[in-house]
């Protein structure tokens, strides 16, 4: 009986009693079995606290407007699973992705793959089958032990080191910032977009002879004063990407927070510190690639009857800060109110603090079909007890306080949800739909 794309993800998400169960050894058994070998002529490895997935959609939009042949493996999905992995900028075929599965079932004999394991050796799998030029992979949690760091990257970067999944990864920055050099190789770069990375991160780099790429250092960035025109009106503004010997004036990136000029720079850093490139890295293409760029749930904007609807997957505090820090430089007319939900294992209190000031009503929302890591909105409040958001509405799931934020909004008032992929997910779905 032939299964579905849908089958199949119910029949992966089972195979494995937990859902998280960090470790190189099932993976690299079954790639052996597979007979997998490099996935891409380049291989970029992209890790970090925050700002992946907008460090991937940069990387790939600037090779591709190169003309080199880019697969993208990303996590987690926001509308459907085919997202995760992309060739050449479309998303993977519900074909494809069965016929990856298909022979990772094959091959994996008795050996218990989690869900992440399972998707990851689609994407390296469907990648080896494309010939790529590079391929980019997202580490899905930490990097030492990540399903990812199976392969050798010849770039690996980290975006940021902040706090979050402590429960895997540790209780600071040292400990946190240490699973995820685990992605660096001996003698390849490593690109570090922390203005001040973790001694942790510096010295496993320095112990194995990774070269380090440092963001105010190695590199820098800097947004430009606006021009005039010949007619005194003011030009598009720019921003400045600069190296020892090198400088490039470029486009503002489509992404809007001020934080994704720093992802960009590290994007450019990370192509640029490609042993052998596979193709030449003009100007041009760098400012089309930071120009086009676009990802799903990043500050992604909805007009809805003169009320501004954003919706961002931040989830812990650190994205909570670069999310206030948008809302600062780019305020609305009105009122913000605030659609919150979050997974269990968050630092929610932190999130709220960061946004506290900027928001005059919260929304809470459980998130009872988000799988163990879920749960209900009495939990939530419990947990929010103390808080700026402790007085706000209730409501069972993201789909009510959305509404309910959008019937209490007046035009000029903006609605922010924010949380998790999966709140961005139900308001994408709804936004959709409305």
């Amino acid at each position: 009986m032939t299964r579905t794309l849908a089958d199949w993800l119910q029949t992966i998400e089972r195979i494995h009693p937990k859902s998280i169960d960090m470790g190189l050894e099932r993976i690299r058994e079954v790639s052996q079995r597979l007979g997998l070998r490099r996935p891409g002529k380049a291989v970029i490895t992209v890790g970090g606290t925050n700002g992946k997935g907008s460090t991937v959609a940069f990387i790939e939009s600037i090779a591709r407007a190169a003309g080199w042949k880019v697969g993208a493996y990303t996590s987690p999905h926001l509308l459907a699973y085919n997202e995760r992995v992309r060739i050449d900028g479309a998303d993977a075929s519900d074909a494809d992705l069965i016929a990856a599965f298909e022979a990772i079932e094959s091959a994996r004999g008795q050996t218990l793959l989690t869900y992440f394991e399972y998707g990851t050796l689609a994407a390296l799998w469907l990648f080896e089958r494309a010939d790529l030029d590079l391929a980019i992979l997202e580490v899905g949690l930490g990097g030492r032990l990540d399903a990812t760091n199976l392969v050798d990257a010849d770039v690996a970067v980290i975006t940021t080191v902040d706090l979050d999944h402590q429960d895997y990864l540790g209780e600071d920055r040292e400990a946190i910032g240490a699973e995820k050099a685990g992605i660096a190789r001996a003698w390849k770069p490593l690109v570090l977009g922390d203005d001040d990375p973790p001694s942790s991160v510096l010295g496993h780099a320095y112990r194995i002879g990774a070269p380090t790429w440092r963001i105010a250092n190695d590199f820098f960035f800097e947004a430009l004063p606006q021009k005039l025109g010949a007619s005194g009106t003011p030009v598009p503004p720019t921003w400045r990407w600069r190296e020892v010997g090198r400088r490039m004036e470029l486009p503002m990136p489509k992404l809007a927070a001020p934080v994704q000029l720093r992802n960009a720079a590290v994007a450019i850093a990370a192509l640029r510190a490609l042993p052998k490139a596979p193709g030449r890295l003009l100007r041009a293409a760098i400012a089309q690639g930071v120009a086009d760029a676009d990802v799903r749930g990043r500050l992604q904007r909805f007009d809805r009857k003169g009320v501004e609807v954003v919706v961002d997957v931040a989830h812990n505090p650190q994205a909570a800060r670069a999310l206030a820090a948008w809302l600062r430089a780019a305020p609305s007319q009105g009122r913000l109110h605030a659609v919150y939900a979050a997974l269990s294992d968050k630092d929610v209190a932190g999130v709220v603090d960061a946004l506290a000031p900027l928001v005059a009503h919260w929304h809470l929302a459980g998130l009872d079909d988000a799988g163990p890591r879920g749960g209900p909105v009495d939990t939530l409040m419990e947990r929010l007890s103390g808080t700026a958001a402790a007085g706000g509405t209730r409501h069972a799931q993201v789909l009510d306080a959305l509404q309910a934020a959008c019937e209490q909004a007046v035009p000029g008032d903006r609605v922010l949800v924010l949380g998790s992929f999966h709140t961005a997910a139900a308001a994408l779905d709804w936004l959709a739909r409305d």
